[in-house]
């Protein structure tokens, strides 16, 4: 993470307000920002789970989705998620689709650190290989969907608050998508 990278602040209605600096923006009393959160697929149609790198600020250790990231103010979303998918898988991706427009969610973890986050969801997929920096991720699956829906029904603990609550939705559009 750069000192110099950059979130947008939101009002409650999701109107931009401001920027803060990311080093600083997630603390216990972390402001509501933009973000958002990516789900890989390959071309099995296996889902992508990471392991969070152990130096990470909020939910260090804990399996969660693809990748997160935050958008830089002026930057395209959908631009930020092919950066992120860049910088910590490595990955270049296929297509991306936007699953979940208006998901948001409130979160504390062990320590205090709050994620406080309006973040469009997306689904994207991926033909090639990953590289993933350790200092964002200590491990990475590929998982059958139904699979790590059961998991994480059976030990939600054992995963990230915005996965926990973004995969029954995704899997609800998934389905809708396929009837």
């Amino acid at each position: 993470m750069s000192a110099e990278e950059q979130v947008v602040l939101l009002a409650d209605d999701g109107t931009a307000i401001g920027v803060a600096d990311k080093a600083t923006v997630h603390t216990d009393q972390t402001p509501l920002h933009l973000a958002f959160s990516c789900h890989l697929f390959d071309s099995e149609g296996r889902i992508l789970v990471t392991r969070r790198a152990l130096t990470k600020v909020a939910w260090p250790g804990v399996w969660t989705n693809s990748f997160c990231g935050h958008p830089a103010p002026g930057e395209d979303i959908e631009q930020a998620v092919h950066r992120r998918a860049e910088h910590e898988l490595g990955a270049r991706l296929d297509s991306v689709e936007l699953a979940l427009p208006d998901f948001r969610y409130r979160a504390v973890d062990a320590s205090g650190i709050v994620e406080h986050e309006i973040c469009p969801v997306y689904r994207a997929t991926i033909d090639g290989t990953l590289s993933p920096r350790p200092d964002e991720v200590s491990e990475w699956l590929w998982v059958d969907p139904d699979a790590l829906e059961r998991a994480v029904e059976a030990t939600p603990w054992a995963f990230s608050p915005w996965l926990t609550l973004q995969l029954p939705l995704l899997s609800t559009v998934t389905q809708r998508r396929a009837v």
